[in-house]
């Protein structure tokens, strides 16, 4: 029997990948329009999670770091997951209060030096490069640097005074972030605990609602989901808090000013992939120009000390490459998220597109699987039917 012939509008639009992917493309932008028309409907879906985003954020942050200890030991020595959880919680707790009798009050003292000593170490650092671009071969450079330094002093004092001005504005403000960074940390907990408790019976939970003969690739789609969050999440904070430690014995070995203040501030700036711990680097290099140059030669030392040990060591053996993207895929990442969300899309950014990556990858395996628009796959499982159909007529 011979295959009808398919009619042009079967064979330029129906089963036609180009045009298959416009019409998609056009009804999601139908979608996003539809949503935009009716955001008066979600406002209030809106206000309920950004008020209880920031908790469930934090508690999960946690919970990643926490969940493999609770897992290990109920697995291996068969303690029960609220004695664990219980137990982790007290050392936590122990250790906050190390730092609030230890740490802060170094901290405090050295950040509040810092603070009131910055004008004149920002003055002594612009003298010092005054003093090097004296050179008359430096006359265009000079001048170029002058400019840029009479700007960023003008635009620092109007930022100042800006800043106070909306400060003494919104009061209100104020103390709505105030109450909201009180809710979150006095929440945050109680969500960790039962994270932490009952996290394991949530993929079971969900995989319910899908229908049954999604079940499985739903699970699957779940735990790669956590698996890849989870990766990105230990791994960032493991590294940025190695990255701290080791900028802290760098620096107290070579007596920089402020270390511990600027250690920190680098281990938090290593959040951001790639530039984060060069960022963390500059107040030091500032800071060190004062002092003397000697003391700006020994910090880099200590960076260049760090970014082997960080690159060679630490990252391979705590990160690896579990997120699966080059380089160039996470500087663009960085870049587009920054310039959406500011500094929460560039530490943010990577994270949200790995798991956009995974259900998007899924989906298109899935698409490809029951559409006839791919003709390798049309005809292997042709093919293979055929095989199957010969198979049967020997049996017979």
């Amino acid at each position: 029997m011979k295959k009808k012939k398919d009619n042009i509008f079967t064979q330029w639009v129906l089963d036609n990948r180009f045009s298959v992917g416009l019409i998609n493309i056009f009804l999601c932008l139908v979608i996003v329009l539809i949503f935009n028309k009716v955001s008066f409907v979600l406002n209030p879906v809106k206000t309920f999670m950004w008020a209880i985003l920031p908790p469930v954020i934090l508690a999960l942050l946690q919970y990643y770091l926490m969940n493999p200890v609770v897992d290990w030991l109920e697995k291996k020595f068969k303690v029960p997951r609220t004695v664990t959880i219980l137990l982790i919680f007290a050392l936590v707790i122990c250790f906050l209060v190390w730092m609030i009798n230890t740490l802060i009050p170094l901290l405090q003292h050295q950040i509040q030096s810092l603070i009131d000593n910055w004008p004149s170490i920002w003055k002594n650092a612009s003298e010092a490069v005054q003093g090097v671009l004296k050179d008359p071969r430096m006359g265009t450079v000079r001048a170029s640097i002058d400019k840029q330094l009479a700007s960023l002093q003008k635009n620092m004092s109007q930022i100042g005074d800006k800043a106070i001005g909306n400060a003494l504005s919104s009061l209100t403000s104020a103390v709505n972030v105030a109450a909201t960074v009180f809710m979150t940390l006095f929440t945050a907990p109680f969500i960790l605990f039962f994270m932490l408790k009952d996290g394991h019976e949530l993929r079971p939970y969900l995989v319910k609602f899908a229908p049954e003969r999604w079940e499985k690739a739903t699970s699957e789609l779940l735990h790669e989901v956590n698996a890849a969050l989870s990766s990105y999440v230990r791994g960032q904070m493991s590294v940025a808090f190695c990255v701290g430690i080791m900028f802290f014995i760098g620096y107290s070995i070579i007596g920089q000013s402020y270390g511990a203040a600027l250690a920190i501030f680098a281990g938090c700036m290593n959040l951001i992939p790639y530039f984060g711990t060069t960022i963390g680097l500059i107040p030091s290099l500032i800071v060190a120009a004062v002092t003397s140059w000697s003391m700006v030669l020994k910090v880099l030392l200590v960076f260049a000390i760090e970014q082997v040990i960080e690159t060679r060591v630490i990252s391979p053996m705590i990160v690896g490459n579990r997120m699966k993207m080059h380089p160039v895929t996470t500087i663009i990442v960085m870049l587009g998220a920054g310039s959406v969300w500011g500094l929460w899309g560039v530490v943010a950014g990577i994270p949200l597109y790995a798991v956009l990556k995974i259900f998007v990858s899924r989906f298109y395996n899935y698409y490809r699987k029951v559409s006839h628009l791919y003709n390798d796959d049309g005809e292997a499982a042709e093919t293979e039917a055929k095989a199957d159909l010969g198979e049967e007529q020997k049996g017979k």
